[in-house]
C-alpha cells in the first residue's frame, strides 16, 4: 500500500516514493542541487495585467559553460514543481521526479549540459517550502492581502515569458533543449513557437500541441469539485476554512485520469477498504481504490490550494501553442522536436497526439515519435522515462 500512495503521484506530486521504490535506479554519481527564488519587479501578463514582485523559485543541476550554449530547460507537470532531479540533501527519500534521465551520465548528461527548471506562476504547492510562486494565494502588494480572484487570468505563455526572464537574467541567449511532461510539454510547445530563434532543440513528453474540446471538458470536470465546495466561497477563503475537501476530491479525479484502468484494476480489483467489510454494508462502506484514493486526495490537500489549482486549468484549457493553433504553431517552429508519447495515455489521447504530429509534420517540422509502454498511460511520462533514454541520447547527438 506504501508503493501504491508513493506510485500514483505523477501528477500529485508523490513522485517521490515512486522513484525511491524503482521509478529511477540509483546513480552512480549523486546530483544534488538547491532551491533559489527569481524575482521580478513587475510582469505584465498577456492579459494586460501588471503584477509586481513576481516569485518563482528555480533550481539547476550542472554546470553553465564559458559562452552559455549548454543550457537546458526542464518545464514541469501540473502540480510538479520545479524539482526536475537531484536531491537537496544526501538524506532525502528520493529525488527529482525525472532523475532517471537528468543527471551525470545520464541521457541529459549534467557533465556536458547546465539544466535548469522553475516553478510556474500560480503554482500548486503553496505548502510546500520546496516552492516558491506567485498567485491567488499571494498577498497583493497594494492592498495588503491575498490576490483570491483578483489575481489575473494568466496563460502557458505567461509561464514561459517568466521563465525566460529568468533564463535571460543568467546571460542565455540560446538554450540547447527545452523538455518537459504534460503541462511541461505545453510549455516546451509554447517556447519552441514563439521564442523559435532560443530553442535548439524541443522535447515535450505526454502532451499535445492544443488543448481541444475533450480535454478542455476534462479539465472543467477535474475543477468541478472545488467549485461546489461551500468553503471555496468564490475564491475568498484566506484565513478562513480553505475547501479542502472539494480540492482533495480534484486531485482524485486527476490522478484516476493520469492512470490507466489497468493499473488500477491489477493494483486494487475489486478489494474492500477494510479487511472482510462488505463495501454494500452501507453508504459509507468503501473498496479499496475509494479509500486509498479518498486519503492520498486529502493529505495532498494540505499542502495544495484550491484557487492555484483552477486558474492551473484554465491555463491547460486555453493552450494553444503560439496563441493561435498547432497548425500555425508548425510554420513558427524551427527546432527539432523528440514528441515521446504514451498510446494509453488517457489526458494527452492517442488521437490528440497523432494530430499532433502529423500537423507538425505538414508544416515542415523536423519531427521524431516515439512511444514508451506502461501500465500507468499518462503517468508513464513521468515515471518511465528511463525506457527513452536512447532516443534522447540519439536526438541530443544528431
Amino acid at each position: 500500500m506504501k508503493h501504491w500512495i508513493a506510485a500514483t503521484a505523477g501528477l500529485l506530486g508523490w513522485v517521490a516514493m515512486d522513484l525511491l521504490n524503482g521509478g529511477a535506479p540509483a546513480a552512480a554519481q549523486e546530483l544534488m542541487t538547491e532551491k533559489k527564488v527569481f524575482t521580478l519587479p513587475s510582469y505584465t501578463t498577456q492579459s494586460g495585467r501588471t503584477l509586481k514582485d513576481v516569485k518563482v523559485g528555480w533550481e539547476s543541476y550542472g554546470t553553465l559553460n564559458a559562452d552559455r550554449s549548454n543550457a537546458v530547460l526542464i518545464c514541469h507537470f501540473f502540480s510538479g514543481n520545479s524539482h526536475a532531479a537531484g536531491k537537496y540533501a544526501a538524506n532525502d527519500a528520493a529525488a527529482g521526479y525525472w532523475d532517471a534521465i537528468i543527471g551525470p551520465g545520464k541521457a541529459i548528461d549534467t557533465n556536458k549540459y547546465f539544466v535548469l527548471s522553475s516553478d510556474t506562476l500560480v503554482n500548486l504547492n503553496t505548502g510546500d517550502p520546496k516552492t516558491t510562486t506567485t498567485g491567488p494565494a499571494s498577498i497583493d502588494p497594494d492592498t495588503g492581502k491575498p490576490y483570491a480572484l483578483d489575481f489575473p487570468v494568466v496563460t502557458i505563455a505567461d509561464f514561459v515569458n517568466v521563465q525566460k526572464a529568468l533564463v535571460e537574467s543568467l546571460g542565455i541567449k540560446r538554450l540547447a533543449l527545452v523538455a518537459g511532461p504534460s503541462m511541461g510539454s505545453l510549455q516546451t510547445f509554447e517556447w519552441a513557437a514563439r521564442y523559435p530563434e532560443m530553442v535548439a532543440k524541443a522535447m515535450p513528453v505526454i502532451g499535445a500541441g492544443e488543448a481541444d474540446a475533450q480535454l478542455i471538458a476534462w479539465l472543467d470536470v477535474w475543477a468541478a469539485p472545488i467549485l461546489v465546495d461551500p468553503n471555496w466561497n468564490k475564491g475568498d477563503y484566506y484565513g478562513r476554512t480553505p475547501p479542502n475537501a472539494g480540492l482533495a476530491k480534484a486531485l482524485t479525479v486527476v490522478t484516476l485520469q493520469a492512470n490507466h484502468a489497468d493499473w488500477a484494476n491489477a493494483t486494487f480489483g475489486r478489494r474492500p477498504a477494510k479487511e472482510g467489510e462488505d463495501p454494500g454494508k452501507s453508504l459509507g462502506s468503501k473498496f479499496q481504490v475509494q479509500s486509498i484514493l479518498d486519503n492520498a486526495g486529502e493529505a495532498r490537500a494540505k499542502v495544495s490550494d484550491a484557487n492555484h489549482f483552477l486558474y492551473l486549468v484554465k491555463a491547460n484549457q486555453l493552450f494553444a501553442a503560439g496563441g493561435t493553433s498547432i497548425a500555425d504553431a508548425a510554420t513558427k517552429i524551427k527546432a527539432p522536436v523528440l514528441l515521446i508519447t504514451q498510446p494509453r495515455d488517457l489526458v494527452f489521447t492517442a488521437d490528440m497526439v497523432d494530430r499532433t504530429a502529423d500537423t507538425l509534420k505538414k508544416g515542415g517540422v523536423d519531427l521524431s515519435h516515439v512511444h514508451i509502454q506502461g501500465s500507468r498511460g499518462h503517468l508513464d511520462g513521468v515515471i518511465s522515462m528511463k525506457q527513452a533514454e536512447g532516443a534522447i541520447r540519439a536526438f541530443l547527438e544528431k
